[in-house]
């Protein structure tokens, strides 16, 4: 039982480094289409929070109620300052799924990786990753640094959103907006549709994949044998 334990260990780790550059760096930091979709995310989702109510502020300080100035909360620019407030920070809520290969890799929630190695480390198996065990469930350095290229982009691309806010908001999301038409100016923007596949379709293409290496290696491996002989 201990043994099992002992392999499945070992090709979870395995997953931490799928390509050479991860296997030099032991990171995959976003790319900008990553970067602007989770960005994109956080900030609808944040005005989705706050544009339920139904609040009408005033503005000026005049005693004659009808010399002042109303406008609706969930129009007004206090509503997007609140909402871009800190909007960056909801990135450190995220983890990364190693297992998964397309921009659903930055995501909220334990991975799956994650999951059965806690379960493992729960059962008594020791397992070692290179970094203290209180540290698993902190923040990665993918994710850290994703939290710094959100805050870039939104120093770089204020003037945006603030007129996809006032004047494009009913056109389409600001995914399309921001990240689309204007940071990727639509070059690289596959990332931006891609969703996260339920896991029995994942592991089926994931098995797909893996016969298919498996097959072209054999056919190489034949052809060099044949090209010796």
């Amino acid at each position: 039982m201990i043994l099992k334990a002992l392999v499945i260990v070992i090709l979870i780790i395995e997953t931490f480094s799928t390509n050479p550059e991860e296997e030099l760096h032991g990171v995959k930091y976003a790319n900008n289409c990553e970067a602007c979709k989770v960005l994109a995310i956080e900030l609808q989702n944040r005005l989705s929070e706050t544009g339920k109510t139904h609040e009408v502020l005033e503005f000026g300080y005049s005693l004659d109620e009808t010399k002042k100035r109303k406008k609706e909360y969930k129009k007004s620019e206090t509503r997007l300052i609140e909402s871009m407030e800190n909007v960056c920070e909801r990135i450190l809520e995220y983890n990364i799924h190693k297992e998964r290969k397309d921009s659903t890799r930055f995501a909220k929630g334990m991975s799956e990786t994650f999951q059965t190695l806690h379960g493992l480390v729960n059962k008594g198996v020791k397992v070692e990753l290179g970094i203290p065990f209180e540290l698993w469930d902190k923040p990665s350095a993918e994710v850290t640094q994703l939290k710094t290229q959100c805050e870039m982009l939104v120093e770089r691309h204020e003037n945006d959103i603030e007129d996809w806010y006032f004047k494009f908001q009913s056109e389409g999301p600001l995914i399309d907006y921001l990240c689309r038409d204007r940071v990727l100016a639509k070059k690289d923007a596959e990332c931006l549709y891609e969703v996260l596949k339920p896991k029995e379709k994942r592991n089926a293409e994931e098995q797909k994949t893996d016969d298919e290496t498996k097959e072209e290696s054999e056919t190489e491996s034949s052809n060099k044998a044949s090209d010796e002989l």
